[in-house]
């Protein structure tokens, strides 16, 4: 057996309802996808022409959506895929296909699924200390936040569980800094982000939040929020020169919104105009951080330093963490009880997040996240160069999005049935690509070559 079929032989992943619904070994797969199940594997077939039926879903596969259908909430429009193993940079569905996973969770797993000295690390914790609650102190905590200052602009930490949380924390924080600063009590409470930006769900970073229907169906939402076109230094001048902006949040590298990345003039006067006006200037590098430019905040790229960083998605390598780094003139305007959590920094994430932070601080491994960015972008242009769809590729390190003159999604579910699991972004015409960092430089060639083999899928 190999090692993946070594894993799933002795730990089963279909439950036996599942099994005794008619789960069942596909009868063919293409050439570029292989089986994961602890038997042979048919022989290859030559790739269906475009426009061929799709994936045949099994009864095992049908009955976990049928159940998902029934048992959880409807907020998400899934893939047609069940997953139910990884390994490095593949994912395994429960009827043993293989994918290339070009999406890391989005833009979560770093390190790629089961890195073994991950496993070793949140196991090893989880048999020490798991949770113990922020009442007390623990290690691998105060750790964590010594690295996350001595490698950042930071001076002090915040531990949240996720990205939209840390965007709320750090909206409390501006807020409260604001009112330190003005004693008079005419202290600046509004907010400004700009168009495309992605920021989070809860009700205090969904109102920064740009996309018009993700805002909507909750109004209203927190009030004094502020959008400036995406690059406008002109613009967002104008605004946070009138006295009433607590803080300036933007994203330099835009995920959600499609792929755009600020430009050092755009960043670097912003913070310009913040310190003039005496606005806090927020980065939210939860999907651009930590390696995924090439560098270990994008920040770096531009030389330019925010007052606070938020932090999340690739921290923990898919266990839920979200940071809040902040100079120290924010941090001596919190007190005690001002905010808190109650899983946030738990050790057992926190022991996690330090190897991964050991394994991409390494020497090598972001000028290696940055050659094969570039070495991707070129050949993504080059094999997809004269398809009338394809309007420009963008993107920097191993954050890539392939905008379109139509919709993605037949280009998606396409690659799907081919084995490359991908996602969109914008408004929905941008193929994004956020691969694990470790991903190899034969695993992009496979994933431009699948793309331009599905490009046929646009005209239908």
């Amino acid at each position: 057996m190999n090692s993946l079929q070594s894993f799933l032989a002795v730990a089963p992943v279909v439950k036996p309802a599942a099994a005794a619904a008619g789960a069942r070994l596909p009868s063919s797969r293409r050439s570029r996808v292989s089986s994961c199940l602890a038997t042979p594997a048919p022989p290859p077939t030559a790739a269906p022409a475009a426009g061929a039926a799709r994936r045949e879903l099994s009864a095992a596969s049908r009955a976990v959506m049928e159940d998902e259908a029934k048992y959880i909430v409807g907020t998400y429009k899934r893939a047609q895929v069940v997953f139910v193993a990884g390994r490095g940079c593949k994912l395994y569905d429960i009827d043993g296909r293989e994918y290339l996973d070009m999406a890391a969770g989005i833009a979560v797993n770093a390190l790629g699924h089961c890195d073994p000295d991950l496993v070793d690390a949140a196991t090893d914790q989880s048999k020490r200390l798991g949770h113990a609650s922020n009442v007390g102190y623990t290690v691998p905590q105060v750790e964590l936040a010594k690295r996350l200052v001595e490698a950042s602009f930071a001076d002090r930490v915040f531990f949240a569980n996720s990205g939209t949380e840390a965007n709320e924390a750090a909206i409390k924080f501006s807020r409260k800094y604001q009112r330190v600063a003005h004693p008079d009590g005419d202290a600046p409470t509004e907010f400004v982000s700009f168009s495309n930006c992605f920021h989070g769900r809860t009700m205090g970073s969904l109102a920064l939040t740009s996309k018009v229907q993700y805002r909507e169906p909750f109004e209203p939402v927190m009030p004094g929020s502020k959008f400036v076109e995406y690059g406008n230094l002109e613009e967002a001048k104008k605004v946070i020169q009138s006295g009433k902006i607590a803080a300036v949040f933007v994203e330099p590298v835009q995920g959600e919104g499609g792929i755009h990345s600020a430009t050092k003039e755009f960043l670097q006067g912003l913070r310009d105009a913040c310190d003039e006006a005496g606005a806090l200037l927020v980065f939210d590098e939860v999907q651009c951080g930590l390696g995924r430019t090439g560098f270990l905040w994008a920040y770096e790229i531009y030389g330019v330093e925010p007052d606070m960083m938020t932090l999340a998605k690739p921290l923990a390598n898919g266990l839920p963490i979200g940071v809040v780094l902040v100079n120290e003139k924010i941090a001596a305007a919190i007190n005690y009880g001002d905010h808190g959590t109650t899983f946030g920094g738990n050790p057992f994430v926190c022991q996690t997040a330090l190897a991964v932070l050991d394994k991409i601080q390494k020497p090598g491994f972001l000028a290696e996240v940055t050659k094969k960015g570039e070495n991707f972008r070129q050949l993504l242009k080059t094999k997809l160069s004269g398809n009338p769809h394809v309007k420009e590729i963008r993107g920097i390190g191993l954050i890539v999005g392939i905008e379109l003159d139509v919709p993605a999604g037949p280009l998606v579910d396409a690659c799907l049935d081919a084995g490359v699991f991908l996602l969109t972004a914008g408004k929905g015409n941008v193929v994004r690509l956020v691969p694990p960092l470790i991903v190899s430089e034969k695993e992009l060639e496979q994933a431009a070559e699948v793309i331009r083999d599905c490009l046929p899928a646009l005209d239908s």
